[in-house]
Order: C-alpha cells, then structure tokens, then sequence
C-alpha cells in the first residue's frame, strides 16, 4: 500500500458549492474511485487550500489514473469540480492536485 498527499486551492467563491457537492458524491465516481484502487480517500479543508489524503493498493498507478480519466461519469464531475479549484503556487506544469512529500507516519 502506498499513501498519498495532495493540495490544491479552492476558489474562495466556491467553497460552499464545493462542500456542498461533496456532501453528496456521485455513486459512479465512488465506484470508479474503488476500481482504480484507491482507499481511505478524504479531502480535508483549511481556509482555501484543500489536502486529499488516499491509499493506492494497486501496483500501477498510472494505469490506474488513466483508467480514472477515462471514466465518463468521472470526467463529467471533474467538470463540475476543476473550476472550483487552481493548483497552488510551485505546481509543474500541468499538474492538476500537487502531491505532497511524506515525513512522518505511525500506525
């Protein structure tokens, strides 16, 4: 297993119809989110920037996330959330959510 940490901002604007949406996620783009073998998924806020933390079970992880984009249900709430959200400042170029390096971990 594998965790994950990632950031990105959240339009100030946005944020109620951000929180308001995810109070209610689609069942396919959960389902989606199981096939491409992520865990424990959890979006976290803290004034504009949001931090997704996930456990990847899988052993290919790009594969995985192309089959995630390729999904048309994910693709259609992508477009809903992407607009609410800009990557933070020291992204790479086209990078969406910015993974996070991980220093400290206990179970």
């Amino acid at each position: 297993m594998r965790r994950f940490g990632q950031v990105i901002r959240i339009k100030p604007d946005r944020i109620e119809d951000y929180e308001r949406i995810h109070a209610a996620v689609w069942p396919g783009v959960l389902e989606t989110i199981r096939a491409c073998n992520m865990r424990n998924y959890t979006i976290f806020r803290h004034g504009t920037f949001l931090f997704a933390y996930f456990e990847y079970i899988g052993s290919d992880y790009a594969a995985d996330q192309k089959k995630m984009a390729a999904d048309p249900k994910t693709q259609e709430w992508w477009s809903h959330t992407d607009p609410m959200q800009e990557p933070v400042e020291g992204s790479a170029e086209g990078e969406w959510w910015t993974n996070m390096k991980a220093v400290f971990h206990t179970d």
